[in-house]
């Protein structure tokens, strides 16, 4: 007789859920509730009771999963399941939870707020930055603040009116750093961990996650299950693989904006928004700055008209932008840095990497969630912040969605509304509006004209130049222009790009516009105050129809 020497696998211990159930009405709606269950693979027992208004299930975890009882027994009619610490769905045991949130950014804690309100359980896992992810710590915050500093110096130093004459204010660059590092600090207490305090639901757990399985992670050597995840991981700074660059020291914003000494001599790599707003603040704080970009226009994806105007901004306040650039080594000599380039060698004290973002979708084990992503990391979600596994969602920058805090808030909302309330919720980017803090500012809403020939709308633009608009004739600023697009056949709206001095403040009109679907006829015929910059989008409304230089300052 042949001894059996297969390992047999240990039984699964049943576990037990109890859930708060409303909309019954009846005996009969409990007995319906139990009948739904009849077929379902794992279900051991099941006893729902109209009297409590709850229903008691044992499963074997292995078959069937918390996710699926709950998704079951909200399935069609009034039903729903009630989440959260009083007779929710969530265990007993202290490392499981309704909700798990990975990221401590703008979309986490919008989802973490909105969670709250619906009284679920919510474990938050943040690594990496600090909580307020990038936006507060690193991004809008201090980039904003530093910019702000700069044209401060700048326009001391350049005055257009006769009756001004120009100086050098005095400049601490170590003061300016250190108050931005206040800032960043009173503002991350205030407006998230401040926040977070006081939501009872909310824990918060420092460390990095990583997937053991699709309802599992482990963070700090212990394993934490959640019903629901959102992956809200955010993006980092994505760095080319060039020879030598590792062994230079080099900076990205996170490290440059921490730096109290002022370099001399900055190469900046890359020329999109993040590039240039450093580039221009750091020029202007008086360190010589060098863009060494490979593409042959500065911010790539906007048409040429905007980056050309931009470009000879740049250049006339004296900052070097070289274009078509490849680099085959960084070596370090001493205190300088030698970039060998195409074009020959540039020599510097730093260099700040800013070539675009990667998202933080690494070293999570994210392959055992099964969660898809794209070939750049970033997760595949839809318009409902689902991904393709079902009880995982994701917000954010390090989804395939466009990047901004603003974007991720409502991300983050719309996920767990989704999640949990079953809402259907969408997000809706039509005319979203964004902003690019150089001088002069970069604005946009909705599309420009290579995106409207994409989706094959039938277009025509109408340009004002900013020596045509009062406003900034009156202060002596006319850099720039004001540019509307719209669908040729209806007159409707359809996109606006800005780039003049405080630009960004009518990226909101021109959205608005565009979300409640006015035509060029509309806005022509709007009241806008005179010797506003907004005015100049009336200017830019009329101009389809008339040319506005041969009309008197009201024209209408």
């Amino acid at each position: 007789m042949f001894k059996n020497l297969m390992k047999r696998k240990p039984p699964v211990e049943a576990e037990e859920m109890i859930v708060e159930i409303t909309g019954m009405t009846c005996d009969h709606c409990a007995t319906s509730i139990e009948k739904r269950f009849e077929k379902e693979i794992g279900i051991l027992s099941k006893e729902v009771s109209y009297k409590a208004g709850k229903g008691t299930f044992s499963y074997n975890p292995d078959r069937i999963s918390k996710d699926s009882i709950i998704d079951t027994i909200n399935r069609g009619g009034n039903y729903k399941v009630v989440l959260g610490t009083n007779g929710s769905s969530g265990s007993s045991e202290s490392n499981q939870y309704d909700l798990i949130i990975i990221g401590g950014g703008s979309a986490a804690f919008s989802a973490a707020t909105t969670a709250n309100d619906l009284g679920l359980t919510v474990l938050m896992v943040n690594a990496g930055l600090d909580f307020g992810g990038t936006c507060v710590n690193v991004g809008c915050v201090p980039s904003k603040h530093l910019i702000r500093a700069a044209e401060q110096i700048h326009r001391a130093q350049h005055s257009p009116f006769n009756g001004v004459a120009g100086a050098n204010p005095k400049f601490d660059f170590k003061a300016t750093i250190q108050q931005k590092k206040e800032l960043v600090s009173a503002l991350q207490k205030k407006k998230y961990l401040d926040v977070v305090d006081g939501l009872e639901n909310i824990t918060i757990l420092e460390g990095w996650a990583k997937f053991v399985d699709p309802h599992t992670i482990e963070v700090n050597g212990k394993q934490y299950k959640g019903m629901k995840f959102l992956l809200a991981t955010g993006a980092t700074t994505n760095v080319p693989d060039i020879k030598g660059l590792k062994e230079i020291d080099y900076l990205t914003n996170v490290s440059l904006f921490e730096m109290e000494e002022q370099p001399k001599h900055l190469i900046v790599l890359g020329a999109g928004y993040i590039a240039l707003e450093i580039a221009q603040a750091y020029h202007r704080f008086g360190t010589k700055v060098t863009i060494l970009h490979r593409s042959e226009r500065i911010l790539r994806k906007q048409t040429e008209d905007i980056t050309d105007d931009l470009t000879s901004h740049f250049r006339n306040e004296g900052i070097d932008i070289r274009t078509n650039v490849s680099i085959s080594e960084f070596i370090k000599e001493g205190d300088k840095v030698l970039a060998h380039t195409n074009t020959g060698i540039v020599e510097a004290t730093h260099v700040v990497v800013a070539t675009g973002t990667k998202a933080n979708t690494f070293s999570m084990d994210i392959e055992k969630a099964g969660v898809e992503t794209e070939t750049s990391g970033h997760i595949r979600v839809n318009d409902r912040q689902e991904t393709n596994v079902r009880h995982i969602f994701g917000a954010g920058d390090c989804t395939n969605t466009p990047a901004f805090v603003y974007t991720a808030a409502k991300e983050g909302k719309v996920a767990v509304n989704n999640a949990f309330k079953s809402a259907g919720d969408k997000v809706d980017y039509t005319g979203l509006p964004w902003v690019v803090f150089t001088d002069p500012q970069i604005a946009g809403a909705g599309m420009d004209e290579a995106e409207a020939e994409v989706a094959g709308i039938p277009y025509e633009t109408s340009v004002m130049p900013l020596s045509e608009i009062p406003r900034a004739q009156a202060a002596l600023d006319t850099r720039g222009f004001i540019k509307l697009i719209r669908n040729s056949e209806t007159d409707k709206l359809i996109g606006g790009r800005i780039i003049a001095p405080e630009g960004g403040e009518l990226a909101m009109q021109i959205s608005l516009a565009i979300k409640a679907g006015m035509t060029v006829h509309d806005l022509a015929d709007m009241f806008h105050p005179y010797l506003t910059l907004s005015e100049g989008v009336k200017l830019a409304a009329i101009t389809f129809d008339k040319d506005v230089s041969e009309l008197s300052c009201c024209a209408s």
